[in-house]
């Protein structure tokens, strides 16, 4: 059976696909791709290191499945640096590291004919060298669109969700309600420890070392399957239909002209 068919009931992923079918979907139209970033990091007691890895793929996924776009295969190492060497399982790249190896991922890209990356993140202090990443691949491939997404930025009711429990929130009630969807053998719920937010009144940025005990922050033993699959729902839901209008997106000046020439 074609791979490319099956866009309504799984994930069209890169990595199991060849490169004729490559070509044949960036033909089709879909030529629109996912790159899920997540993270290696401790997520204190009760998670694996892999959350962010295994949160931001159960999207790209999904989204995948709703709308036939392909998904990247993952970079499972972010920028961590701020969970220092405390707790052991932490790999971390330096932010100029993250935001290199997006530039050349971006370069074949662009070599295999697709017009439009979105880089979707799973880990919070990815955002920045993203960021700077991003300017960098719209600098060097400027007919390249390029969006990047952090999987609680998707909207704003995503974001109260993720945040209900701590503005700096990790390994808190939504993470762990993630995993409990995805992978509920790998949550240890019995060890979660709640830990408040500690540094929400400070004027400096601290490491997770400096204000958390375990390793979290948030309320975890509030985490219920229920509420990661809502969230999980909403996420790829959500973004589905923005990826679904993104595929026929104008620049600003395509879909409102200037009225008055410019002199």
């Amino acid at each position: 059976m074609n791979k490319l068919a099956q866009t309504t009931d799984r994930p069209v992923l890169w990595e199991e696909l060849t490169w004729e079918e490559i070509a044949a979907l960036r033909e089709s139209g879909r030529d629109l791709v996912i790159l899920p970033i997540g993270a290696t990091e401790q997520h204190s007691l009760h998670l694996p290191v892999g959350v962010d890895t295994f949160s931001v793929m159960a999207v790209a996924e999904g989204v995948s499945a709703m709308t036939g776009f392909p998904v990247l295969p993952p970079l499972a190492y972010g920028v961590s640096l701020g969970h220092t060497s405390k707790w052991p399982g932490t790999i971390s790249l330096r932010p100029e590291t993250l935001s290199a190896i997006v530039l050349e991922i971006a370069e074949w890209i662009v070599n295999a004919g697709f017009s439009r990356l979105v880089i979707l993140n799973g880990h919070y202090t990815n955002w920045a060298p993203l960021r700077c990443g991003l300017e960098n691949i719209r600098h060097r491939y400027p007919l390249l669109k390029i969006a990047l997404r952090s999987l609680w930025e998707i909207s704003s009711n995503i974001n109260e969700l993720y945040q209900q429990d701590a503005a700096n929130f990790h390994a808190n009630c939504a993470e762990t309600s993630v995993m409990m969807a995805v992978r509920p053998d790998l949550v240890q719920s019995e060890k979660a420890k709640d830990e408040p937010d500690r540094s929400s009144h400070c004027f400096f940025s601290y490491t997770v070392a400096d204000e958390s005990v375990y390793g979290g922050v948030g309320k975890p033993s509030d985490a219920t399957t229920q509420f990661g699959r809502r969230l999980l729902d909403a996420c790829i839901e959500t973004l589905s239909q923005q990826l679904k209008k993104a595929l026929v997106e104008k620049t600003p000046l395509e879909t409102m002209p200037p009225s008055v020439p410019m002199t």
